[in-house]
């Protein structure tokens, strides 16, 4: 297996493993049983709201984990309590930032706030409504919030769903004039987010670029095309 070595330090992916004859090789069963071990314990483990200070906190018609995950049509509707609050809030304004903790509260606690760092910086000139963490939340809770809220746009960062190699993986998503009929085809995905996948600072800077467009053009979606690869090789050449 000596010339599977090179290659596996390249990737995450399991590749060239050991065998006992049919059978995997004590090491890798016991990475793999330890990685879905770790997958397991992302979907099921609480948010703490303690890691944005200063947030809304609001929760999704979901109760807990078990009817989240049995039910997701509660973790896309914001319970009454939560709306209300978030009527309450001064507005309108021109982008809502939900952070939820959708199947993985773990890549909200470690990349959300150094994503934010990020990004935040980028955003001066938007006028933005309090940013708001969410419990139990699916990508389209944040349709609600920006209703609630009365925002032109919303973004949601979010734990994806764990794999077997990244557990912790946190997704942006971003939509122009969210509403009851928004469709994921309205939307633009940013994800693999963390330090192994996508940086915090060329993520930062993609999702200001497709914010830009998207306030320039006024939608977001299959019909916005990213185009940030390019503007940032011509800001390295600079």
């Amino acid at each position: 297996m000596k010339e599977w070595a090179a290659l596996r330090r390249l990737t995450a992916a399991r590749i060239g493993l050991e065998r006992s004859g049919a059978s995997l090789g004590t090491r890798p069963l016991l990475e793999f049983r330890l990685a879905h071990a770790r997958a397991r314990d992302a979907v099921h483990t609480e948010l703490d709201s303690r890691v944005l200070p200063g947030a809304l906190v609001v929760t999704s018609q979901a109760r807990d984990r078990r009817s989240y995950l049995m039910r997701p049509d509660l973790g896309r509707a914001l319970d009454p309590a939560s709306e209300a609050r978030l009527a309450d809030q001064p507005g309108p304004s021109e982008l809502a930032i939900m952070v939820g903790d959708g199947l993985s509260a773990e890549a909200v606690h470690r990349h959300a706030g150094p994503l934010l760092d990020a990004l935040l910086p980028a955003l001066k000139d938007w006028r933005l409504a309090p940013l708001v963490l969410a419990r139990h939340a699916r990508v389209a809770l944040g349709d609600r919030v920006a209703e609630a809220l009365r925002a032109k746009c919303v973004l949601v960062l979010i734990g994806e769903r764990p794999g077997l190699s990244a557990p912790d993986s946190l997704g942006a998503y971003l939509t122009w004039a969210p509403g009851p009929a928004t469709t994921d085809a309205e939307r633009n995905c940013v994800s693999n987010i963390r330090p192994e996948g996508l940086g915090y600072q060329e993520a930062g800077f993609r999702l200001a670029f497709l914010l830009e467009r998207a306030r320039t053009l006024r939608l977001s979606g299959v019909a916005l095309k990213d185009e940030s690869d390019a503007a940032l090789l011509g800001r390295a050449d600079q």
